[in-house]
């Protein structure tokens, strides 16, 4: 596999990142052997990089499964394996949590099933104590939100904040902006609930769905077609957006490669991509930009149908801005925007027009809910973090709205000539 094509358009800092995600690859690509010769300051860097990507203990434990565990230094080494075991910790409560949630759902007869985290497990997701989840998440028959809202309510979380059909729900907790507690079980809860239709002039994903014994209880998830789309349809959400994570490009990745031979799989996957007409252009976007990144994995019966009906200039965005937004520090960009205009012109309107994507209007949420018998000092803290928060968005959507503008003018110079 040769990436030498990419390699001209990253930075230093994001050719040692391109080395990591390199390492998930068999074989083991030459390019890998950066990480042998990067300085303290480097893997600084990279580790913080690792941990908001997602990446860092799969890449631990890829390392471990390679014999390969030399390459980090031992401080490294150390800090990951730490990391490792406190998310054995957090993954044990949130397994916990879901399962009591499960069976509550269950006795109250709701429609529903889970969507992305447990469910991933065991193709994309071998190891669900590697993977940094951060919610539950549940898809829910449209007339049973009401009872499941109710569920989560007597759990103790509260409404955080409502998207369209998605309902996020959180317990009181004192805020911490902290990437450490990434990996530690804090007392911290999130469930996100998102509607499906009461439509039912459109198929219901939830009739197709399976049971999946896991951690001792059955779970409902998605057919196998249905989960493999919607996590697709979700890796591309995030890369039409500001930040991607770029564990969920490794996922999909190996979900592919543990599905590559099996046909039947592909010919279900294309039926139900057929009630979504977003599925194929995603799908396809998604495996070129993984291709790029990664070398060849995906099968012909899952390209003819995805890969070759991508249009030009949206193949032009993922050749020239792709790998830079997979690869991006947190929190990330606004060369999506370039894509997103594309998209419409294919079809497929954006939720906030251009100007509000620049620069919002409104504040961002608050990052905690004002917990009971609040002290003056916790209140000041909690005040602190969110004044922090808004000046860290704002200085983002400042720069970046900069670097978007001046982008966007190369941008149309080589759509011409794209056209041309």
């Amino acid at each position: 596999m040769k990436f030498e094509a990419i390699k001209e358009s990253l930075s230093a800092e994001q050719q040692i990142r391109h080395a990591v995600l390199l390492t998930f690859c068999d074989p083991l690509p030459a390019q890998c052997s950066l990480l042998r010769h990067i300085s303290s300051k480097d893997w600084k860097k990279l580790l913080h990089w690792l941990d908001t990507s997602g990446l860092a203990l799969y890449f631990l434990d890829r390392m471990l499964e390679l014999q390969r565990s030399e390459m980090l230094p031992p401080p490294v080494l150390a800090r990951l394996q730490q990391n490792l075991h406190d998310n054995i910790a957090r993954t044990q409560r949130m397994a916990a949590e879901s399962n009591s949630i499960h069976r509550e759902f269950q006795h109250s007869h709701l429609s529903y099933a889970t969507l992305k985290g447990f469910s991933l497990w065991p193709l994309s997701a071998p190891k669900p104590w590697l993977r940094s989840q951060l919610d539950l998440d549940f898809l829910v028959a449209e007339d049973h939100i009401p009872e499941a809202r109710r569920i989560l309510e007597q759990r103790g979380y509260y409404l955080h904040a409502v998207s369209g059909k998605s309902w996020e729900f959180k317990t009181i907790h004192a805020p911490d902006g902290s990437v450490k507690d990434l990996y530690k079980p804090l007392p911290l809860r999130c469930v996100e609930l998102h509607a499906e239709t009461s439509d039912r002039s459109r198929p219901s994903v939830l009739a197709r769905k399976h049971e999946l014994d896991f951690n001792d209880v059955s779970i409902p998830v998605l057919s196998r077609s249905d989960l493999f789309i919607g996590q697709g349809l979700h890796l591309f959400k995030h890369v039409a957006g500001e930040f991607s994570r770029t564990a969920h490009l490794v996922e999909f990745y190996r979900h592919v490669l543990a599905r590559r031979h099996d046909e039947l799989f592909w010919k279900e996957v294309q039926a139900a991509a057929e009630e979504n007409p977003r599925a194929p252009l995603a799908l396809g976007v998604i495996t070129i930009l993984t291709t790029q990144l990664m070398g060849n994995f995906a099968p012909e019966t899952l390209t003819s149908w995805t890969v070759h009906h991508v249009p030009a200039r949206v193949r032009s965005w993922v050749r020239l801005y792709g790998c830079k937004s997979v690869l991006a520090s947190f929190p990330g960009s606004k060369l999506y925007l370039l894509l997103q205009r594309e998209l419409e012109r294919e079809g497929m309107p954006s939720k906030r027009s251009l100007r509000q994507s620049l620069l919002p209007r409104s504040l961002p949420p608050a990052i905690a809910h004002t917990p009971p018998h609040e002290t003056v000092p916790e209140r000041i803290r909690r005040y602190f973090i969110q004044v922090r928060f808004v000046c860290f968005r704002l200085w983002f959507h400042l720069f970046e709205g900069i670097c978007y503008l001046c982008e966007s003018v190369r941008w149309r110079q080589r759509s011409r000539r794209l056209a041309l």
